[in-house]
């Protein structure tokens, strides 16, 4: 989020304009792009460049099973998607909707990592505005964005839902929760989420106004799937308080995963993370479908 002045954010609420330009104000941060996407003379094969930037950790073999392409959204924007094939025997394919001021690029180590260990197949995509894609960040579009990746992960790969995971992380449980709302998966996993973003400026906040941005507090309780919340105790950009409530606010909640003494952006780097994402991948989903399976 930026670090907007107490009077900067007296105006912008006090005679907010609509919630597209509150969104914009106190979320999003595209970096310079970290990578680019050359189609060949066919129009229908992607190469992946990455630059300094992206930070590669692998070796070519490993960036050989990243797939990309672009789309169009609903609202005529042309977005980037990334196929990370980790393993060949993966249940689930995690749609992963990542956190501000990254983009694919930056990303795609961390795809690489998450995906094999855990034994699933990532599909991620950037938002309008971010890396390779076009248009602008706002509010709608990351619905729209969402939308046509969930689309794309159905039609392009035959990916059926009860094999998708949704996953969202910090301004990524946005469209996360938006699309597991009006669509039912394998489970949601929302890491660092926040509850609206004028919760995230006004801690105080008790109901959710018509110019309020990103209202999962009003959204969650319609999902229907197993959802997992991750957040970290310590969290300094979007307080540990946000994810209590979304958990209250669950139909099918699991087991939460309250990293102690965790912030922001190194919830991956303590233990309990892998473990838990682990537990509910390969255990929890596993006996919950199991037991639908029976009924």
């Amino acid at each position: 989020m930026n670090n907007l002045s107490f009077s900067e954010l007296c105006c912008l609420f006090c005679c907010p304009p609509c919630p597209g330009k509150i969104a914009s104000k106190l979320a999003f941060l595209p970096p310079d792009p970290t990578y680019t996407l050359m189609c060949d003379e066919s129009g229908s094969r992607w190469t992946l460049h990455l630059s300094e930037r992206a930070d590669w950790q692998y070796s070519s073999r490993e960036k050989d099973a990243i797939e990309c392409f672009m789309t169009r959204t609903s609202k005529g924007n042309r977005i980037a998607c990334m196929f990370v094939r980790c393993s060949p025997n993966a249940k689930y394919t995690l749609l992963f909707s990542h956190g501000n001021a990254v983009d694919l690029g930056q990303m795609s180590s961390f795809y690489i990592g998450l995906g094999s260990r855990i034994n699933c197949n990532i599909f991620s995509y950037d938002y309008s505005g971010y890396g390779a894609s076009s248009g602008k960040p706002t509010e709608k579009n990351l619905y729209a964005d969402i939308e046509a990746a969930w689309l794309a992960l159905r039609t392009r790969y035959g990916i059926r839902p009860e094999n998708v995971i949704i996953y969202g992380q910090s301004i990524g449980t946005v469209p996360s929760v938006d699309l597991a709302a009006r669509y039912e998966s394998a489970a949601v996993i929302l890491h660092s989420p926040l509850t609206s973003g004028m919760r995230v400026a006004f801690p105080d906040t008790k109901k959710t106004y018509c110019f309020d941005a990103f209202p999962n507090i009003d959204k969650i309780s319609k999902i229907t799937s197993p959802v997992l919340i991750i957040h970290g105790t310590e969290d300094e950009v979007i307080d540990f308080s946000h994810g209590l409530a979304l958990f209250e606010r669950c139909q099918k909640p699991v087991e939460p995963l309250w990293v102690e003494g965790a912030g922001h952006n190194d919830v991956e780097l303590y233990g309990q993370y892998l473990e838990r994402l682990k537990q509910f991948v390969s255990q929890e989903l596993s006996i919950a479908r199991a037991m639908a399976s029976r009924r």
